[in-house]
């Protein structure tokens, strides 16, 4: 997100709230109660001069410890893909016929016959006016290196208004968008259309979502604000179990669930960080089938 007139308030909000460590389980095993923030750790440092505005980032399902991260408006359709273990940048994607209006989100998944795209979403609207936004849909590379590839893309919009948008997530063919407002944004289911689709809303989410992400067995995801993580257990809309603070970055956007499906990394548009942390044990156990649960 970059901030445009009426928003840059948001900063100071964010800044202001920032002191909030401490959160209370919803839904967790066993009682409620109050813990800290997860554990995190610093990864790596980004020294890419081109990474100046991290929006989005999701991991590939190719290579190992890759991580394939765009930037937000002030950049061309181009995707960077970087090792998670020491943020050098190791491959480029460029998307050949795309005109990148404001890159807000980003996710990765496996066709039916196990190949992996990642999917774009152009979808940032500051000024809620766009008739429609895109989402783009690639191959991911199987080699390392500079490439480019044409992808296919679907345009889509709001049954009622145009809106802002900065989360994208994907299980197949099944996507879906959150939007970024001020009060309670909405959860959308979107349609993959010939046409210009209409989303559809199935359910809200808290004010200013800036990124999400959609587990590795598909059995969880997770919404990240500037401040907090919501998980959910199932697909969109789901149920939350847990909000967490986040570890504090400036405005932090780009989430991405690591292989093992019990940790994240987070990124920011203004802090050079990768960060990774644990999601605690208790909401991890709440992810699980039942009969995981059983000792």
């Amino acid at each position: 997100m970059t901030f445009v007139k009426g928003r840059s308030a948001v900063r100071g909000v964010v800044a202001v709230c920032a002191a909030v460590t401490l959160v209370a389980p919803v839904g967790a095993v066993g009682s409620a109660f109050a813990v800290e923030a997860p554990e995190w750790s610093e990864v790596c440092r980004f020294s890419d001069a081109r990474l100046t505005e991290i929006s989005g980032m999701a991991p590939s399902l190719v290579h190992d410890d890759l991580l394939w991260i765009h930037n937000d408006s002030s950049d061309a359709a181009v995707l960077y893909g970087v090792d998670s273990t020491t943020c050098d940048t190791v491959a480029e994607l460029r998307l050949r016929g795309v005109d990148a209006r404001d890159f807000e989100g980003m996710a990765s998944s496996r066709s039916a016959k196990g190949r992996s795209r990642l999917w774009v979403g152009d979808i940032g609207d500051n000024r809620d006016s766009w008739q429609y936004v895109t989402i783009h849909r690639v191959r991911e590379p199987s080699k390392l290196g500079k490439t480019s590839r044409k992808p296919r893309s679907w345009r889509f919009t709001y049954p009622d208004r145009p809106h802002n948008a900065e989360t994208l997530m994907v299980n197949g063919r099944d996507v879906w968008t959150a939007t970024w407002q001020l009060a309670n944004g909405g959860l959308y289911s979107v349609p993959l259309a010939s046409d210009v689709g209409v989303a559809t809303r199935i359910g809200d989410v808290g004010s200013l979502v800036t990124d999400g992400a959609m587990s590795p067995d598909a059995r969880s995801y997770v919404l990240r604000d500037y401040l907090d993580l919501q998980v959910f257990s199932g697909l969109p809309p789901g149920r939350r179990v847990a909000k967490l603070a986040l570890p504090i970055q400036a405005q932090g956007e780009a989430i991405a669930w690591a292989s093992d499906g019990q940790s994240l990394f987070t990124a920011s548009e203004g802090d050079d960080r990768l960060l990774r942390f644990d999601l605690p044990w208790w909401v991890l156990a709440s992810l699980r089938p039942p009969d995981h649960l059983v000792s």
